[in-house]
C-alpha cells in the first residue's frame, strides 16, 4: 500500500468528535507476546477463543494492573513538572515541538505534521526531532493536572508518526551519513527517523511514556495493540542494526535491557535484555582503557557513558537482575567516575575538549548522588555527592592518566584552587578533534584558558563550516605549522612527576610529516607554568603557537609577546612568550562555544617564527595566574642549551630577578604505552 493511500484511508479513519485518530486492533500482538506468561491467562483464553476485542481489552486491564515491574526513572507516585516542561507540553499540543535546545524557540510543524520538516539543514535538529522529547513532559502535564487533552495529543501525535514514517530496507551505513544529499526520497527520511540512535531512544522513554497516560481514557485496547506492534517493531531493529562502535553502541545497548526489561511478555523480552548486557560487558573493557577514560576522549561523552552504563544497573536493581553484571564491570564504571572526578573544575565543570558541554553543578552534584546509590563505600564520590559535607578527598592533588593522554596539575580541590588540565592521547573517534597539547587552566574561580568546543554536529553548508571552524587545530591551546589542522594525533607522554615543588609533563606527537611536536610543561611552587614548546623535523613553513583566553578585556604587547588579562574579579593572568628572533605575535580570531549553537567572543593570538628545514624550532611560554595583574611580576625565560636534545629539557626562569633553574630528563625510549 502506497503512501498517499495510505494517508488516505487514515484520514477516512479520523474521529471527529475526539480529535484523536481512530486505532485498529492489531491482532498480530497476540503472536508477539507470550500468552504463557503469569498474569496472561484471561488474555490467551480470549485469543483462543476468537475473541480478539475482548483480549486486547483484558490485556489492557493486565498492564493497568500491573505491579511486578518496576522503573527506576518514573514514580508514580511523585510525579512533578518544571515550568519549561510545562511550556513544552503545551507547546506540542499546537504541534510546536521541542526538539533541540540549541534551536529555539521551537518550530511549528504544522495542523498536518509534517515530520520531514527540515527548517536548518542541521543534521541533529531532524535527527531529534524523531526522539519525541516533547511526549514524556506531555505524559507528565497529564499526571500532574489529570487533563484528558494532553493524553489524546499523545495518541493523535503517536499514531501520526507511525503513519508517515515507515519503516524501509536501508542500507546500514546511510545511518551514519554527514551529508543528506547522499541519500534522497524514502531513504532520506528513513536514515533519520529509524537511525538506530533515534530508534534506541524511543524505545527508553516510550517505557516511561507507557506508564504516563496509561491510565487515559484515550490509552484504548486499539491503541495498545498498535503501540506494542510498533515497539516491537523498534527493538527488531535495534537488535538487527546495532551500531558498530561508540556512545551509539553504548545506548542502543542500555535501551535494549530497558526494553527486555520494562516489556518482559514479549517472546524475544529475555534476548533482547541479555543481548544489551553481552554487548555493555564487552564494551566497557574495549571502550575504557586502563586509566579510566573513555576512548572518544571528550569529557561529555566520557560522563555520558558513566551514565548509561549505571542506567543498566539500576534497572537490574529495581528488576532483580544485577548478578548478569560482574565485578569488573562495576570496577571499570568506578574507576571512570573517578577519572571524570580528576578531570572537572572546582565548579564540576568539566573541560570542553573535542564535542564536550559545559556542564552545571546542579547536574552535575545530581549525577555523584546518583553514583553514589551505586557505591555507597566511596567516600570521593560521596563527597562530591555533597559538596564536601560527607566523605573525603583523594590523598593525591595532581594526577596522571597516560593511556587516555589526560594530565591534570592541581594544588588544591577548593573554588580558589589552580588547575591545568592538558590533552595529549591516542587517535580519538569522530567526537574527538585534533587538538592534541591542548589545555584548560583554572585559577580562582575562572577558567582562564576555556577549550574552543564544538558549535554545532553536521549538516550541510553553514552548518557544517560552522563545526569545523571550532575543530580547527589553530583555535586550541597547541603548536601548529602554517595554520594547518593536525595530521596525526597520537601522542604519548615521556616523562610525568605529579609531587613536588616542580612537578612536570613531557609529551610528543607526531603532528605533520617530518614535524614532531614536544611540550614539555613544568608547574612551579603550585604557583605558576613554564610550557616548553618545541618544533622537531626537517618540514619548513610558519610554526604557529596558539593560545586562547576566556572572554574579556585583554592587554596585548605585541613587541614583547606578552599577554595581560583585564577580567573583573580576582582571576588573572599574565602569559609572556620567550622565543627565537623573527617571532612576530598576531591577533587571530577567537571564539569559544558555551553551548550548541552559542558562542562568545574572546582573545586570540598566535607567536609564529619561521622554519628551516632541520631546524628545531624552540618556544618558552611562562603563564602566572594572578589575582591582579597590577601586581604581575617581571618574568624571563630561556633554554640553558643553546641545541635540542632527545631527552632532556633545561630552562633558566625569572621571576622579578629571581632565578629558578628547570631541567627534566627521561629514558629516550621510555614512553607509556597507549
Amino acid at each position: 500500500m502506497n503512501y498517499l493511500l495510505k494517508k488516505l484511508l487514515y484520514i477516512l479513519c479520523l474521529i471527529c468528535t475526539t480529535g484523536l485518530q481512530a486505532q485498529q486492533l492489531r491482532p498480530e500482538v497476540f503472536s508477539l507476546i507470550d500468552l504463557d506468561y503469569p498474569g496472561l491467562e484471561q488474555v490467551r483464553s480470549l485469543h483462543q477463543a476468537g475473541n480478539n476485542t475482548a483480549a486486547a481489552e483484558a490485556l489492557l486491564a493486565y498492564y493497568r494492573q500491573r505491579s511486578h515491574i518496576n522503573h527506576p526513572d518514573v514514580d508514580l507516585n511523585h510525579v512533578t513538572i518544571g515550568k519549561q516542561e510545562q511550556q513544552w507540553a503545551d507547546d506540542a499540543l499546537e504541534h510546536t515541538f521541542f526538539v533541540h535546545k540549541g534551536y529555539q524557540p521551537s518550530y511549528n510543524y504544522g495542523e498536518d505534521i509534517d515530520w520531514q520538516y527540515w527548517p536548518v539543514k542541521d543534521n541533529e535538529l531532524r535527527w531529534q526531532l524523531h526522539r519525541h522529547k516533547w511526549f514524556s513532559p506531555m505524559g507528565k502535564a497529564y499526571r500532574v493536572s489529570g487533563d484528558e487533552k494532553y493524553a489524546r495529543a499523545w495518541v493523535h501525535q503517536y499514531m501520526d508518526w507511525i503513519l508517515k514514517n515507515p519503516l524501509t530496507e536501508v542500507d546500514k551505513q546511510q545511518y551514519e551519513l554527514i551529508s543528506s544529499g547522499e541519500v534522497k526520497g524514502d531513504a532520506e527520511n528513513v536514515r533519520f527517523a529509524w537511525r538506530p540512535l533515534e530508534v534506541s531512544n524511543r524505545l527508553q522513554d516510550q517505557t516511561g511514556q507507557f506508564l504516563y497516560f496509561l491510565p487515559s481514557s484515550a490509552f484504548t485496547p486499539e491503541f495498545l495493540t498498535e503501540f506494542l506492534v510498533n515497539y516491537h517493531r523498534h527493538a527488531l531493529h535495534i537488535s538487527a542494526n546495532y551500531s558498530d562502535t561508540g556512545n551509539h553502541l553504548l545506548f542502543e545497548a542500555q535501551r535494549m535491557i530497558y526494553a527486555g526489561a520494562f516489556f518482559p511478555e514479549f517472546k524475544e523480552a529475555g534476548s533482547w535484555r541479555k543481548s544489551g548486557i553481552e554487548v555493555l560487558n564487552r564494551e566497557i573493557h574495549l571502550q575504557a582503557y586502563p586509566d579510566g577514560g573513555h576512548f572518544e576522549l571528550d569529557p561529555h561523552y566520557h560522563l555520558a557513558a558513566i551514565n548509561i552504563f549505571c542506567k543498566a544497573l539500576f534497572m537490574a536493581d529495581v528488576n532483580g537482575f544485577r548478578n548478569e553484571f560482574p565485578d569488573g564491570y562495576l570496577h571499570t564504571v568506578e574507576h571512570m567516575i573517578l577519572f571524570y572526578m580528576n578531570l572537572c573544575f572546582p565548579d564540576y565543570t568539566n573541560p570542553c575538549f573535542s564535542d564536550a558541554k559545559l556542564g552545571e553543578r546542579k547536574e552535575e552534584q545530581k549525577n555523584y548522588r546518583a553514583w553514589s546509590r551505586i557505591f555507597p563505600d566511596n567516600r570521593q564520590i560521596r563527597y562530591m555527592a555533597t559538596g564536601g559535607k560527607e566523605g573525603s578527598l583523594p590523598d593525591h592533588l595532581s594526577k596522571a592518566f597516560p593511556h587516555s593522554g589526560f594530565f591534570v596539575f592541581r594544588n588544591s580541590w577548593t573554588e580558589e584552587a589552580t588547575v591545568m588540565v592538558l590533552k595529549a592521547g591516542p587517535q580519538g573517534f569522530w567526537h574527538c578533534q585534533p587538538d592534541n597539547g591542548t589545555f584548560e587552566l583554572w585559577f580562582n574561580g575562572r577558567n582562564l584558558f576555556p577549550d574552543s568546543g564544538a558549535y554545532v554536529y553536521a549538516g550541510e553548508g553553514e552548518v557544517m563550516q560552522s563545526r569545523n571552524w571550532f575543530r580547527q587545530t589553530r583555535v586550541h591551546n597547541t603548536l601548529t605549522l602554517d595554520g594547518r589542522n593536525l595530521e596525526t594525533t597520537g601522542s604519548v607522554c615521556l616523562h610525568w612527576q605529579g609531587e613536588g615543588e616542580v612537578q612536570t609533563l613531557v609529551t610528543e606527537n607526531p603532528s605533520y610529516e617530518g614535524l614532531r611536536h614536544r611540550r614539555t610543561v613544568f608547574f612551579v611552587d603550585n604557583t605558576y607554568f613554564v610550557v616548553a614548546d618545541e618544533a622537531i623535523g626537517n618540514a619548513t613553513g610558519e610554526v604557529n603557537l596558539n593560545y586562547q583566553l576566556c572572554e574579556g578585556e585583554v592587554q596585548i604587547d605585541a613587541d614583547r609577546l606578552i599577554l595581560l588579562s583585564q577580567f573583573a574579579g580576582d582571576s588573572n593572568v599574565k602569559l609572556q612568550c620567550f622565543a627565537e628572533k623573527g617571532t612576530t605575535l598576531r591577533e587571530e580570531e577567537g571564539w569559544r562555544s558555551t553551548a550548541y549553537r552559542q558562542r562568545v567572543e574572546r582573545t586570540a593570538v598566535s607567536f609564529n617564527t619561521p622554519k628551516k628545514q632541520g631546524d628545531t624550532t624552540r618556544f618558552l611560554t611562562v603563564i602566572y595566574p594572578v589575582k591582579d595583574t597590577a601586581q604581575a611580576p617581571q618574568l624571563s625565560a630561556k633554554f640553558t642549551t643553546k641545541t635540542f636534545s632527545d631527552n632532556r629539557v633545561d630552562i633558566e626562569v625569572k621571576v622579578d630577578g629571581k632565578s629558578r633553574k628547570l631541567s627534566c630528563q627521561w629514558q629516550k625510549d621510555l614512553r607509556f604505552d597507549n
